[in-house]
């Protein structure tokens, strides 16, 4: 069997998979100029071009495109076998892709029991890096928000957004007993105003939105709304642990982004480990119930 060299394959793998001989460098931990030299190499033993170099960039030809799959599927082959094998001697490794925002207020917490419940798993969670498939990210497991995801997705939790403060916030600026006194609250923006503008919309306020502070990271939004600086929309089950703890409250039912949720998508062949851990998430959000209690008139 003549096959390229290995460090080839695996370097342009990633560089396929972003589109990008900087981010497989970020991902390989070498530089981008070793990932061209690798991929120029293969094409050179191939004879057709990989990727279109660009002023901005590449892109990758139709050959790449095809080689670029075949290679993935190959190297998930192998990746999955090492795991299994190595599973067998008594130690095994999961990852899981994951945002910041799911792990620090849904996952994080979550962790300890799994740990408790299976201490021969180690679990790995990294940054998906706009990765769309497990396979994208080179993990087993990836949790993903948005509507309807693709095959071996399963929703995981609801990503209904509510207006949310602090009860310090409410001490200090209420009552907020109608959504129309929003109206003159300080509102806190997700990226864009756009997410208020739709939610009071549709409780019939048309009309400017009050401006406010935008967060480009829902980290950053939550941890001022937890600070008592306004009012965001926040995904009620993401910050479920919030609310029963009381340091969070849902001021309104009425929600937005009702057609989203939080998906949990699988690789194929899953390891038993990582079937495990995916078994596990979804035990542990049907047991994460979301109960909203409306603050009453102060």
């Amino acid at each position: 069997m003549k096959l390229p060299p290995p460090a080839t394959l695996r370097a342009f793998e990633a560089a396929a998979r972003r589109e990008s001989f900087l981010q497989a460098a970020t991902e390989l931990g070498m530089t981008a100029a070793a990932v061209s030299q690798h991929v120029k190499a293969l094409e050179d033993w191939l004879g057709v071009a990989l990727f279109e170099r660009r002023p901005r960039g590449v892109r990758l030809t139709t050959d790449g495109r095809e080689f670029g799959a075949a290679c993935s599927e190959g190297l998930g082959h192998i990746a999955r076998a090492v795991e299994r094998l190595t599973a067998r001697r008594g130690g095994s490794r999961v990852s899981l892709a994951c945002k910041p925002s799911v792990v620090n207020h849904w996952l994080g917490p979550r962790l300890p029991r799994f740990r408790a419940a299976h201490p021969e798993i180690q679990v790995s969670v990294v940054y998906p890096l706009g990765a769309l498939t497990p396979d994208e990210a080179g993990t087993d497991l990836l949790i993903r928000h948005g509507t309807r995801q693709p095959a071996r997705a399963e929703r995981i939790l609801d990503a209904a957004t509510r207006p949310t403060c602090s009860p310090s916030y409410l001490e200090k600026y209420g009552p907020i007993t109608k959504p129309a006194d929003l109206l003159t609250q300080h509102l806190l923006h997700d990226a864009t105003e756009a997410a208020w503008q739709t939610w009071l919309a549709a409780q019939g306020i048309n009309g400017p939105t009050p401006s406010g502070p935008l967060y480009a990271d829902f980290n950053l939004l939550v941890s001022s709304v937890l600070s008592g600086l306004g009012i965001g929309l926040c995904p009620t089950a993401l910050i479920s642990d919030h609310l029963a703890a009381g340091t969070l409250t849902v001021l309104f039912d009425e929600a937005a982004d009702q057609d989203k949720a939080y998906w949990l998508l699988s690789g194929p062949d899953l390891s038993d480990p990582a079937a495990t851990l995916r078994d596990w998430l979804l035990e542990e959000a049907k047991v994460s119930p979301v109960n909203i209690t409306l603050p009453g008139p102060n």
